[in-house]
């Protein structure tokens, strides 16, 4: 298989399938991503065995030949926009929700025999801990330890899988070996507890994987490629896999028939280190793991875990991975191979990081961006030019009416945005005091209204007299959000200025508000370690996680 670039398009579920089949949004939206320029588009998690394994009824399905003609129309649209498409497929095990919803035990490599620590749960809201009981009806799951014959049926249906994407043009299959998933079980040492053939030794925990990776490339031949992803490394548990073993492993994969390695990363708590992996807080998360596992493989390697473009330029270069896969950045920004080929990086919406996109599968539901609204919804784009341009005025140079003006400029409308503010960005701009990654959307919405030209007057009060010199044909009110006041003491005591915490800092967040003034906490209490100083990050330093974040599943 040979891509037109070096950009893969992980796996990010859009959660949009009806009973495992792939529709016109799923089309949408990875045929937007493959016109950006996108070297290689893989799929959402798909369920080799749906809706058995399945963590959603909304996942692709690989099943049944029902699920082909799907598969065929998004590898058309794929193909017709230059790019290539791999399917990911898996056995959720361990994470098969639907498995539990419809009352069936997981299929496990040993039952588990540990608890998690759930006490991050207290962090949500009861509307959040709804809705993701939902999605099994607060159902409890049971365990089956796999069989010799659940292992030989396991095989047998990842091959057919295979054959079924092959015939539907796909160009490559991602086999999970990753995220707790069933042969990610089977692979380390704290879910594996088997005293056979496929438990003990690293060699013994690879069985299950190398079998399944040899079956289908025996199945497949020359026709796809096939690609299999593993955790460089798993973090937060005692017999986690390790980076020797992940390494290890890696070159028995390669012997298997695999034909690229994909290194990412995961917390095995996802309610205390999410953040860790699959979706880490850190730059280039995985880029050194990434590194190691290439020295062991001859086979190409692609590195994922917030690769920037710079961090992904550099890692190529300098031969540490040779593929950079990029999830949340293409979710913000689906042009942004294009906008790199086309040497203006400057020009790539930035993601900011903040996990809102991960946050709606928790509860099955289609990720949304935010700065980026029509992910999921790619149906709308491209934005018409407009037959007839008008005056616009845009009050507020915040996010909402730089973007605002962004969006009416580029169809041609004629935009001129005030603030009484001296500066661009509105509570933006205080924003990236404790979540610096905001200070990339700032500069590109600043760049993005430099580069198209558009008028902006600062230190100027908007008044209707002002409003009727200027005459324009539509005025757009973006002044922001009124933000209530703590109830604290001191809030309403016009003497005092109240101390708020911040909405992006969720640090700050989880201690009590104070004032300062006449109704402040004396300086004994102010200064109590129960109420301890928000320290200043340094920028690029990771921010803590917020409440949701630490409570995925």
């Amino acid at each position: 298989m040979t891509l037109s670039n070096r950009i893969v398009m992980p796996a990010m579920d859009l959660n949009v399938c009806v009973d495992g089949e792939i529709h016109q949004e799923d089309i949408d939206h990875f045929a937007a991503r493959a016109a950006g320029g996108t070297g290689l588009i893989i799929t959402g998690a798909s369920a080799i065995a749906f809706p058995v394994g399945a963590a959603s009824t909304k996942e692709p399905g690989l099943s049944d030949d029902r699920f082909i003609p799907g598969l065929t129309a998004l590898a058309d649209a794929v193909h017709a926009a230059g790019s290539k498409l791999c399917v990911q497929s898996t056995h959720h095990g361990k994470i098969s929700r639907i498995d539990t919803l419809q009352d069936r035990p997981l299929l496990v490599p040993s039952v588990p025999d540990y608890d998690l620590d759930m006490s991050a749960m207290a962090d949500n809201t009861m509307d959040e801990l709804k809705r993701m009981g939902a999605v099994t009806q607060g159902k409890k799951p049971s365990y089956h330890a796999a069989t010799l014959d659940d292992i030989a049926w396991l095989i047998e249906t990842w091959t057919d899988a295979a054959v079924r994407c092959m015939k539907a043009g796909v160009d490559a299959i991602e086999i999970h070996c990753a995220h707790g998933y069933v042969l990610s079980g089977f692979l380390n040492r704290a879910d594996n507890k088997r005293t056979d053939q496929y438990g003990g030794t690293l060699e013994n925990r690879a069985r299950l994987a190398c079998e399944v990776i040899a079956s289908v490339k025996a199945a497949v031949g020359d026709k796809m490629a096939v690609i299999v992803r593993v955790a460089g490394e798993e973090f937060g548990q005692e017999g986690a896999l390790t980076l020797e073993e992940s390494c290890r492993a890696a070159a028995l994969f390669e012997q298997a028939g695999a034909d690229a390695i994909h290194v990412t990363g995961w917390g095995r708590n996802p309610f205390s280190n999410f953040t860790d992996g699959p979706l880490p807080n850190k730059v280039g998360a995985y880029a050194s793991q990434a590194a190691e596992v290439k020295k062991h493989v001859s086979v190409p390697v692609i590195s994922v875990g917030r690769m920037l473009p710079e961090v992904a330029e550099k890692g190529i270069s300098d031969g540490s991975f040779d593929f950079a896969a990029m999830g949340r950045q293409l979710l913000a920004d689906p042009d942004l191979a294009n906008k790199i080929k086309a040497g203006t990086p400057e020009q790539v919406r930035p993601c900011i990081n903040c996990y809102v996109c991960v946050q709606e599968n928790f509860w099955d539901d289609t990720p949304i961006c935010a700065v980026n609204p029509p992910l999921g919804n790619e149906g709308i784009l491209p934005l018409e030019p407009t037959r007839t341009a008008q005056g616009v005025l845009v009050v507020g140079a915040g996010p909402a009416g730089l973007e605002t003006a962004r969006l009416l400029t580029l169809r041609g409308h004629k935009v001129t945005v005030i603030d009484k503010a001296d500066r661009l960005g509105g509570t933006l701009w205080f924003s990236t005091l404790t979540t610096p990654d905001n200070e990339r959307l700032l500069d590109w919405l600043t760049n993005e209204v430099k580069r198209l030209g558009i008028q902006v007057r600062l230190n100027t009060e908007v008044t209707p007299a002002l409003v009727k010199e200027i005459g324009p044909d539509h005025v757009v009110v973006a002044t922001g959000a009124r933000r209530p006041r703590p109830d604290v003491p001191g809030a309403s005591c016009r003497t005092c200025t109240p101390v708020t915490p911040s909405a992006t800092s969720c640090w700050v967040a989880r201690r009590r508000p104070t004032a300062v003034g006449c109704c402040a906490p004396s300086a004994s209490s102010a200064s109590s370690p129960a109420s301890p100083r928000a320290p200043r990050r340094s920028a690029g330093s990771p921010r803590p996680s917020c409440r949701w974040a630490r409570t995925s599943s």
